[in-house]
């Protein structure tokens, strides 16, 4: 097999994706059956919110003991002291702090809620910076955007604490909500083919 700088995974273009879409056909089903499981997640987390919520901080703790472990077995192979050290102690620290999450996920849910507010306004702050300087067509719509995204991170943090135990819970749901209806959208698609 040779190596070649094109980046695109179908060789042979509009061809390739023809025949995936047609390979996909049959199984139409299957992909909206998956859709509604999914979407079905969402609302059982919107109506648990609070379960979604915890289930939240768990799989974040879950996810940050993995790293505190890669972190450790990269320092294993560190060179230098201080860099054996720096990787051992960043290691330790997440899986210290997954381990209190795993502990107090409310409490951990709480200070995840201001992280991911924080984070919003910062990624709200971006897009309203980066909106400012396009060109007349995309400005409107990028400052939007950013606004609207600054605004949710503002309301996020304003509500902190009492919001903390249902933003992760109801941030869950309706990602699987939408994540859900879109492969139902996409299967029903595929059997109008």
């Amino acid at each position: 097999m040779a190596f070649t700088n094109d980046p695109s995974p179908f060789r042979d273009g509009p061809q390739d994706v023809k025949t995936a879409i047609e390979s996909l056909r049959p199984r139409w089903g299957w992909i909206v059956a998956l859709g509604g499981l999914i979407a079905g997640m969402g609302v059982a987390a919107l109506i648990l919110v609070v379960s979604a919520t915890i289930a939240s901080v768990y799989t974040i703790a879950i996810f940050m003991i993995l790293a505190g472990a890669a972190e450790i077995a990269t320092g294993l192979s560190a060179k230098t002291w201080g860099r054996f050290l720096l990787w051992i102690f960043a290691g330790l620290a997440y899986i210290v702090v997954a381990a209190f999450a795993l502990a107090q996920p409310l409490v951990a849910a709480a200070f995840f809620t201001l992280v991911l507010g924080a984070g919003i306004i910062a990624t709200g702050a971006v897009r309203i910076f980066l909106g400012a300087h396009l060109g007349a067509p995309l400005r409107g719509p990028v400052l939007l955007a950013g606004g609207l995204t600054a605004l949710v991170g503002v309301l996020i943090v304003a509500g902190w604490p009492e919001n903390s135990f249902v933003i992760l819970g109801i941030l869950l749901g309706l990602d699987l909500l939408f994540w859900g209806v879109a492969w139902i959208g996409f299967g029903l698609r595929l059997r109008r083919f």
